[in-house]
C-alpha cells in the first residue's frame, strides 16, 4: 500500500512575472518553492486537455502530464526533469483549496527540453511554439534565479533571510556561556602595541580603550554578518568600554571559536609582516577585501 503524502500548506503566495505572463506561485511550509499546474500550462501556452479513459500517449512513461506527453520528447525527459515531472506537489492554498503543482525549477528544465529538441530538429510544426515560449522564459529566468524570483513574488524573501540568519547564528552562538579560556594570543597585543608605538605591557597593565575598537574592527567585524551584533546583544556593555564577559565566551567551540582562532592567526601574521600601522592596514584591507576609507584617528583621544 502506497503511503499517502502529507499535503503541505502554502505560507506565501504571489504572481511570478515572466515575459508577458503572470504565473501563480507559492512557498510551502517546508520552504519548497512551487508553481501551480495550471501555471505550467500557461507558461508554455498550452491548453489543458483530458485523456480518454485508459489512454496512454507515451507507452513507457504513462505518468507524464499532458503538457509534455509527446513521443518525440521522451529522449529528453531524464534526470532531474523526469524526477520533477513524476513527483508533482499537492498543496493547500490560502483559501484552503487543494492545488496541484510542481517544484518551480521544472520550468527552466522544461525549457531545456524544448530547446534541445528543436536544436536536434525533432519538433513537429505544432510544437515550434513551445520552443519560442521557452526562449521567452529563458530570457526571464535562469535555473539558479527561479528560487529568488518566487521568493520576491511571494514576499518570502525577508522571512528566508531571517531564517538563514538564525541557522547561521545557531552554528556560531553557544546556547550556554562558556567558561573563560584564553582565545587571543599575547602576540596579537604585542604586535598591535608595536605597530601603534606603545609600550607593552603598560605600567598599569591596562590596555588603552581603543584596543576594544581595534578588536572589533579587525576581528569580530570579520565573522559572518550578524554574528557580532548577536554577541553584542548577548553581552551588552555595563559601562563605556566594559562588558561582563568576553565575546568569545558566547561562541560555539567547534565553529564560532574555531573561526575566530583561524582569523586571529591571519591577522597576527599580517601584523608581523608589517613595519608600520599604515602598512598593516593596507595589507589587511587587501587580504580581506576592505574598501580603503578615511579613518578617524581615535587613538588621539586615548
Amino acid at each position: 500500500m502506497t503511503e499517502e503524502r502529507k499535503i503541505l500548506k502554502a505560507t506565501h503566495f504571489g504572481k511570478l512575472s515572466l515575459g508577458e505572463k503572470e504565473l501563480t506561485c507559492a512557498v510551502l511550509e517546508d520552504g519548497s518553492r512551487v508553481i501551480s499546474r495550471s501555471a505550467v500550462f500557461k507558461a508554455f501556452g498550452r491548453t489543458k486537455r483530458g485523456r480518454k479513459k485508459g489512454e496512454i500517449r507515451v507507452a513507457n512513461m504513462p505518468e507524464l502530464p499532458s503538457f509534455i506527453d509527446a513521443n518525440n520528447l521522451t529522449d529528453y525527459i531524464e534526470g532531474e526533469v523526469k524526477d520533477l515531472l513524476f513527483n508533482p506537489v499537492v498543496y493547500k492554498a490560502q483559501n484552503g483549496r487543494i492545488v496541484d503543482g510542481y517544484n518551480a525549477e521544472l520550468v527552466p528544465l522544461m525549457c531545456d527540453v524544448y530547446l534541445s529538441a528543436r536544436m536536434d530538429g525533432v519538433l513537429t510544426k505544432q510544437q515550434e511554439n513551445l520552443a519560442i515560449a521557452s526562449e521567452v522564459l529563458v530570457r526571464s529566468l535562469s535555473k539558479l534565479g527561479i528560487v529568488a524570483l518566487v521568493d520576491e513574488a511571494t514576499g518570502y524573501q525577508e522571512e528566508r533571510d531571517r531564517s538563514e540568519l538564525q541557522k547561521l547564528l545557531s552554528k556560531y552562538i553557544s546556547k550556554e556561556l562558556l567558561p573563560w579560556t584564553k582565545r587571543f594570543p599575547d602576540e596579537f597585543y604585542q604586535e598591535l602595541f608595536r605597530l601603534r608605538g606603545w609600550d607593552y605591557p603598560t605600567p598599569s597593565g591596562q590596555r588603552p580603550g581603543i584596543v576594544g575598537y581595534y578588536t572589533n574592527k579587525y576581528v569580530y567585524d570579520h565573522l559572518p554578518p550578524g554574528v557580532k551584533e548577536e554577541l553584542q546583544k548577548n553581552n551588552p556593555t555595563l559601562s563605556p568600554g566594559r562588558r561582563k564577559w568576553k565575546h568569545h565566551q558566547f561562541l560555539t567551540v567547534d565553529i564560532g571559536n574555531a573561526h575566530l582562532e583561524k582569523h586571529l592567526l591571519k591577522v597576527i601574521t599580517l601584523m608581523q609582516a608589517s613595519e608600520s600601522w599604515d602598512e598593516f592596514k593596507r595589507k589587511f584591507n587587501r587580504v580581506f577585501g576592505v574598501m580603503e576609507q578615511m579613518e578617524l584617528d581615535l587613538e588621539k583621544k586615548v
